[in-house]
């Protein structure tokens, strides 16, 4: 078992599958590692909000019971293609039974009735659920610094924030804590978090996977998305998740497997780049250095790069701030401290009870983008703001299209920058500049993907490219993102998970 903690973290899917299927461990003990490990490490990484580890086992005892009527050397089909895969989830993915708290005050006692269509095709697929993770509050920042549970801390560097508002999901990957994690990404809260932890972070096109169960930020930007640490581990969760959903009146039919595009390579290729973008203010030099190279590489491997324009990109932050908050305004009116949600019971009539419980409820991001979206909707502003907001969302919508008829896949970086220290951006402004890459694939609907491609001269933190397709043709992603890892060799897991950290502990003694 000692052995198994340690070895565990670098398995890839199919490795912890070959593994069940030759009989060298079990789900069980893979659960049971899992555990140990989150009981040791979780601490200084803080990713996990609440860990279920009776939901872990039962599903793995029901996974060995499976393999047990089979014959040494396969695995039973009703496995699944996740079977064994440890793996957690957002706090913002109801699972029944568990809290769904969105890292809120207003929702800290929440139990969910039910669960996410997302988390309930992984546990279908096979997979061992760890627990729920840490975010910013109702998905609201770019650090996980807003959570009113406190901070997840970057497992590179833990004076490092893990990015957001999936801060917890990417974390407990480059931590080696799961294997693979669900995230959502509304404007960058999945590839911005796994640029700054060094993983694979994947935004499918809107429409791909369900949000059914997914508590919504903004729904006509919002997608749920896996964490892992290779390319071929994201599409093993993505084929598990990206199902029909009858239940999300977005979700589109796709019988496309990410998986069969993993070794087709990228000859030939027509791959677009930005030169604007690679001049914008913030980007470091270290960052424009890795992307280059990475499209040099790209270049070496038979790919054909072709500059283009995306003339309103630059607009994408402006109509984001203004749609994202709006959508947020009215999603989070039903918090109403009536029906369900954190309530001031000193109250002496309805008003005050509203009035005293939002305030309480709410943490001061989520309070600022509820006024400013209330704002942006009100009469006589609307006009002004709203709608223009989403005439530019049309631009920007048309200026992909246009890009995608002379290319097959565009490039450009997931970040301007790397992990930033805690509290070293605290104006709203300039924190909002850190999605400035990854927001207009979320107002454009097309899919996305950081791709860990390095790590910094000067910081030594991680480095991403991030790669975007054609609207719910992400297939092209994968295989733009398989065939240039190819050329990298690091470790990504995160070095402070080193040997001395892991101490002998029992189950009982570390992860109850």
């Amino acid at each position: 078992m000692n052995n198994l903690i340690h070895d565990y973290p670098k398995l890839s899917i199919a490795e912890i599958q070959a593994g069940l299927a030759a009989r060298e461990f079990s789900a069980t003990e893979l659960a049971e590692a899992a555990l140990m490990r989150i009981a040791q490490i979780d601490p200084l990484v803080k990713s996990f909000l609440e860990i279920t580890p009776d939901l872990a086992i039962t599903a793995a005892q029901g996974i060995d019971q499976a393999i047990a009527s089979v014959s040494a050397g396969s695995l039973p089909e009703e496995c699944g293609t996740l079977a064994g895969v440890p793996m957690a989830y957002k706090d913002n993915l109801n699972l029944t039974g568990t809290h769904t708290t969105c890292a809120s005050k207003m929702l800290e006692s929440y139990i969910s009735p039910y669960t996410a269509t997302s988390i309930s095709n992984t546990l279908i697929a096979g997979a061992l659920p760890l627990g729920k993770l840490n975010l910013d509050e109702f998905a609201f920042g770019s650090s996980t610094e807003t959570s009113i549970f406190g901070p997840t801390h970057n497992p590179w560097d833990l004076e490092r924030v893990p990015g957001g508002s999936s801060g917890g999901s990417a974390a407990a990957v480059a931590a080696g804590l799961a294997t693979a994690t669900l995230g959502g990404d509304t404007g960058g809260s999945i590839r911005q978090p796994a640029s700054f932890c060094g993983v694979v972070g994947y935004k499918p096109s809107y429409g791909m996977v369900s949000r059914h169960g997914a508590i919504g930020f903004g729904p006509s930007l919002d997608q749920v998305g896996p964490f892992a640490r290779s390319v071929a581990d994201a599409a093993a969760v993505t084929d598990a998740i990206a199902l029909y959903d009858p239940a999300d009146t977005a979700s589109q039919h796709t019988s496309v497997k990410m998986t069969d595009y993993l070794t087709l390579g990228v000859k030939g290729m027509r791959i677009g780049y930005v030169p604007e973008l690679l001049e914008l203010d913030g980007l470091t030099a270290e960052m424009r250095r890795a992307d280059e190279d990475a499209m040099q590489r790209l270049q070496d491997l038979g790919a054909v790069l072709i500059p283009i324009e995306l003339p309103h990109a630059r607009a994408a932050l402006a109509a984001y701030y203004t749609i994202g908050p709006a959508e947020a305004f009215s999603c989070l009116s039903r918090f109403d401290a009536v029906r369900y949600g954190y309530a001031e019971r000193n109250a002496s009539n309805l008003t005050e009870l509203y009035e005293r419980s939002r305030t309480q409820g709410f943490g001061p991001e989520a309070i600022r983008r509820i006024v400013l979206g209330c704002y942006l909707l009100s009469a006589g502003v609307i006009d002004q703001y709203y709608y223009k907001a989403n005439q530019i969302r049309t631009l920007i919508r048309a200026d992909y299209q246009q890009a995608f008829t002379i290319c097959d896949a565009i490039v450009t970086p997931a970040s301007p920058r790397a992990a930033f220290r805690f509290g070293e951006i605290t104006d709203p402004v300039s924190m909002h500049a850190s999605d400035i890459y990854t927001v207009p694939v979320n107002i454009a609907g097309n899919g996305g993907m950081s791709l860990p491609i390095g790590f910094g001269d000067k910081t030594g933190l991680p480095i991403s490219l991030q790669i975007i397709g054609p609207q719910l043709v992400d297939q092209n992603i994968f295989q733009v993102a398989a065939a240039l890892e190819e050329t990298y060799d690091f470790e990504r897991l995160a070095p402070m998970v080193l040997e001395e950290l892991i101490t002998p502990m029992s189950l009982e003694g570390g992860a109850a």
